[in-house]
């Protein structure tokens, strides 16, 4: 896939956060795709990591992130993004950095970085 078709899945993958469906998200995945949630363990396999954004957004009632920068070199998509979180009466606005290592059309490797305290702070 082309450095274009790679950010437009990512721009994709991005909106669909909004939708808060597991199932959605985890298509998104190769196979044997890796989320690395990085203040957290990484979880390998499509079938962990609809599991895992399942138990992550449970609470959320709504989610939309705003993208600040997006560009890519080969087969890798960066995205610098605010998420902007609610759980009810809680929400966060998260600073965030995404680096996508693409296979395929498809996120074989998503390592995302952010503070978890500020997250914590904002859901607590």
């Amino acid at each position: 896939m082309s450095q274009n078709e790679n950010e437009a899945v990512i721009r994709n993958f991005i909106e669909a956060w909004s939708r808060l469906d597991a199932d959605e998200l985890a298509d998104y995945f190769t196979e044997d795709g890796v989320y690395y949630n990085m203040p957290a363990a990484p979880v390998e396999g499509r079938e962990a990591v609809r599991k895992f954004i399942a138990g992550f957004i449970a609470p959320w009632t709504q989610t939309n992130w705003d993208i600040l920068n997006l560009f890519s070199s080969g087969n890798v998509v960066f995205a610098e993004r605010l998420d902007r979180t609610l759980a009810g009466d809680k929400g966060v606005d998260l600073p965030c950095a995404g680096i996508f290592e693409m296979e395929g059309g498809k996120i074989k490797l998503w390592r995302d970085y952010f503070d978890m305290g500020t997250y914590a702070r904002g859901m607590s």
